[in-house]
C-alpha cells in the first residue's frame, strides 16, 4: 500500500509538492494536510481533494511521512506540538537554516531529512538538496527522494552544512536569475524598445539559452565563447562585465546568502 503523507503548512510550496506527486500518480487519499487557516484549508481541499485538517493530531494519524512546511520561525514550536504524537515517522523539513539535529532534539526523533526545495518547483522544474541524519533507514530516503523528485531535480549531500551552500545557489537563485531579467529587460526599455518587447525578448533569451545549457553536453563556457565572436558585440558586453567584476559580486552574493543561512540556523536553532 502507497505511505500515507502529511503535510503541516499549506503554502506555495507544500502545494506544489502534492500537485506534482498527484501528476505523477499519488494518490490524493493518501495526502492530508494540516493548516490553521480555514481559507487556505478550504482552497487545498478543493484543488487536490486531499484530507485538510486544523489540528496535527488529526492530520498525521497513520501517516508514515510528515512534510514540515511552515516558515523557520515556526518550526520550534510545531515541532514541540509534534514530539508527544510521533511514533517512529519520518520528518523531511524544507525550512531553511534550521540544523537537523535541532530538529531532531525538538520532536525527540533521529528520523529527519533536511529538504532545500526551490520555486520552480510550482511548475515541476525544481531543483532540490537533501541531507539525511543517521537515523534514517534506506527506505525512508526512498520516501523522501520520491516526494522531492515530484517537483525536479535532486541533490543528496552528504555533509548537512552543504546545504547552506545550496540555499545560496539553487535556495536564492531563482531571485538573482529574476534580478538579471529586470535588468536585461530595463536595458532593453532604454536602448527603445517597449516594456511588452522587451519582456518578450528578455525571457525568451533565458529560457532559449538555459535550454541549451541544460541540453548540452559541453561545458557552459564553451556555449559562452561560442557566442562570443573575436571583435564582436558580445565580446565587447563581456568585457564590460569583467571590467565592473560581475562575476565576483555574483560570487559574493551567493557567499552572503549562505552565511544568512547558517546564520538562521543559529538564531533559531538555540530554542
Amino acid at each position: 500500500m502507497t505511505v500515507k503523507i502529511c503535510f503541516i503548512g499549506g503554502g506555495n510550496m507544500a502545494t506544489a509538492l502534492i500537485g506534482g506527486m498527484i501528476g505523477r500518480g499519488y494518490s490524493a487519499s493518501r495526502i492530508s494536510v494540516v493548516e490553521i487557516d480555514a481559507k487556505s484549508r478550504a482552497r487545498i481541499h478543493e484543488e487536490f481533494a486531499v484530507l485538510a485538517f486544523e489540528d496535527l493530531a488529526s492530520g498525521i494519524a497513520d501517516s508514515s511521512t510528515i512534510v514540515l512546511a511552515v516558515k523557520p520561525q515556526q518550526l520550534h514550536t510545531v515541532a514541540l506540538q509534534l514530539a508527544p504524537l510521533l511514533n517512529g515517522q519520518l520528518l523531511i523539513s524544507i525550512a531553511a537554516g534550521i540544523c537537523g539535529r535541532d530538529l531532531a532534539r525538538w520532536a525527540n526523533t533521529q528520523a529527519v531529512v533536511r529538504a532545500m526545495p526551490n520555486t520552480p518547483a510550482l511548475i515541476r522544474s525544481g531543483m532540490t538538496g537533501l541531507f539525511a541524519l543517521p537515523g534514517v533507514t534506506a527506505k525512508q530516503r526512498e520516501q523522501a527522494q520520491s516526494i522531492l523528485s515530484a517537483v525536479g531535480k535532486i541533490l543528496w549531500l552528504e555533509d548537512e552544512a552543504m546545504l547552506d551552500a545550496v540555499t545560496a545557489i539553487s535556495g536564492s537563485g531563482p531571485a538573482y536569475v529574476f534580478y538579471l531579467i529586470e535588468a536585461l529587460q530595463a536595458a532593453a526599455v532604454e536602448l527603445g524598445f517597449s516594456i511588452e518587447d522587451a519582456r518578450l525578448l528578455s525571457l525568451e533569451t533565458f529560457i532559449g539559452a538555459s535550454k541549451l545549457a541544460s541540453t548540452s553536453h559541453e561545458d557552459i563556457s564553451v556555449l559562452r565563447q561560442r557566442v562570443t565572436s573575436k571583435n564582436g558585440t558580445t565580446e565587447r558586453a563581456l568585457l564590460s562585465l569583467d571590467a565592473n567584476h560581475v562575476a565576483r559580486h555574483i560570487a559574493l552574493a551567493a557567499q552572503a546568502a549562505a552565511a544568512r543561512s547558517r546564520e538562521l540556523g543559529d538564531e533559531l536553532g538555540n530554542a
